[in-house]
């Protein structure tokens, strides 16, 4: 099982998830560290080869980055509530600034 590593504030950010979305999110997050697929994704091309968006429909829309394609550990890259329909070009951006931080 890899370990799993949050980048920048992702940890932050996830635990101000409300109670049940910070579950199912880590739900989510243990099957990626067990070599499994969330239930709901999408890969996010515009972060990086290997990034994907966990997407968690709970009390709102909730959403967790992360790549997995690196055979140290799960890394998850940016967390935070979707409130419009297309995912902010902030938000893909930090998440592709931290990806760019594990490359290196």
């Amino acid at each position: 099982m890899k370990t799993l590593r949050f980048v920048g504030s992702s940890l932050d950010d996830l635990k101000n998830f409300p109670a049940e979305a910070r579950r199912d999110a880590g739900f989510e997050l243990d099957a990626v560290q067990r070599g499994l697929m969330p239930s709901d994704f999408k890969p996010m091309l515009a972060v990086g080869p290997g990034a994907y968006e966990i997407r968690v429909r709970v009390l709102g829309e909730w959403r967790v980055i992360y790549v997995a394609k690196f055979e140290r550990a799960v890394y998850v890259l940016h967390a935070f509530q979707k409130k419009t329909q297309k995912t902010r070009k902030e938000d893909i951006e930090l998440a592709a600034r931290r990806y760019r931080q594990i490359e290196e």
